[in-house]
This record gives structure tokens, sequence and C-alpha cells, in this order.
């Protein structure tokens, strides 16, 4: 059996040190409006965001009582791209349902 031995060995490998960052998170909010129907809000809540049918109306209720609420924390990526999707929905069933999104 032979063994190798390569020609340069680092002894540096071992010191360095894992330099990996969390990318940064954005906060999704819910806008309240007097045109969009409860019911769609509550449809995209659990379509586009995944939430229960339970935690989707609760955040409907805290919606238009208080008039925004956070819908859920994502990378900017996942946050720009349920924002789309959402708009994209809304502009079709004919609402102005508005949900932005801000540094945690």
């Amino acid at each position: 059996m032979s063994t190798y031995k390569p020609e340069f060995q680092d002894d540096t490998v071992g010191d360095v040190k894992d330099k990996t960052t969390e990318p940064p998170m954005y906060k999704v909010l819910l806008h309240n409006d007097d045109f969009t129907t409860k019911i769609f809000v509550v449809e995209v809540l659990m379509g586009v965001f995944k939430k229960t049918i339970a935690e989707a109306t609760n955040l409907m209720w805290h919606v238009h009582k208080n008039g925004t609420g956070l819908i859920d924390i994502f990378t900017y990526q996942v946050a720009e791209t349920k924002i789309k999707q959402t708009a994209e929905l809304a502009r079709e069933h004919g609402f102005p349902l508005k949900i932005t999104m801000e540094p945690e």
C-alpha cells in the first residue's frame, strides 16, 4: 500500500475561522385599506404566506383595527418574491392591497 505525501502542506488551514454571516432579514408588513375584502386578505395570507386559517384571520383583524401588521420575516429575496406574488394577485382581482418590507 502506498502512502501519498503532499509536497506542499499548509499549516494555516486549521487556523482559518468561519467568517460567514447571516443574510439581513426583512419584515413583511400588511397595510389596511378600505377596498380589499377581508376574505381576499385571508386567502392571500394562507396561499402566499402559508398561514393557517386562524393565523390569517387573526392577522387580518389586527391589521383592520391597527392599520398595519407584521406578516413574517424573510431574507430580502424571499420577501421581495412574496410581495410581488401578492401584488399580482391583488391586481388580478382588482384590489389595492398593499404589502411592504423594511429591514428588521
